[in-house]
């Protein structure tokens, strides 16, 4: 069977570049739904949402958590800037504890405070989801 042709992926958090591989398929989290890239995928560029990137290399599946930021998508690689960027297999029950009690911090019926409680439930869906795979 021929190989599929590949593309880069590269996740860039403002501390750090938290993955640079290249990847048969990927699929990010944009802020509208999944966005799937394949090799010679029409250029593009949009706002993410809170949610993982998923990606296929030699037949195995990996997740990372992303929390919003922005992706580009042009000459065969992906480039995604975030905020925050965790690989599932790094995903502690700590964290997930951590996300669940930053719901109960934005609990009120002020707008601000409600938009940052759906963030936070957000995330903690994420990160249990996330932390299920890995484990």
């Amino acid at each position: 069977m021929a190989k599929t042709k590949q593309i880069d992926v590269v996740v860039i958090t403002p501390e750090r570049q938290v993955l640079e591989e290249t990847v048969d398929e990927a699929v990010i989290p944009a802020h509208d739904g999944e966005l799937g890239v394949l090799n010679l995928r029409a250029p593009l560029m949009c706002e993410l949402g809170i949610g993982q990137l998923r990606y296929s290399q030699d037949g195995q599946s990996h997740r990372v958590f992303i929390d919003g930021g922005f992706a580009q998508v042009l000459d065969n690689r992906v480039t995604v800037l975030t905020s925050a960027a965790l690989p599932a297999e790094y995903i502690t029950a700590e964290m997930v504890d951590a996300a669940e009690h930053a719901i109960d911090d934005h609990q009120g019926h002020e707008a601000e405070a409600r938009l940052a409680g759906e963030r936070a439930q957000r995330r903690l869906s994420v990160l249990r989801g996330l932390k299920n795979v890995g484990t």
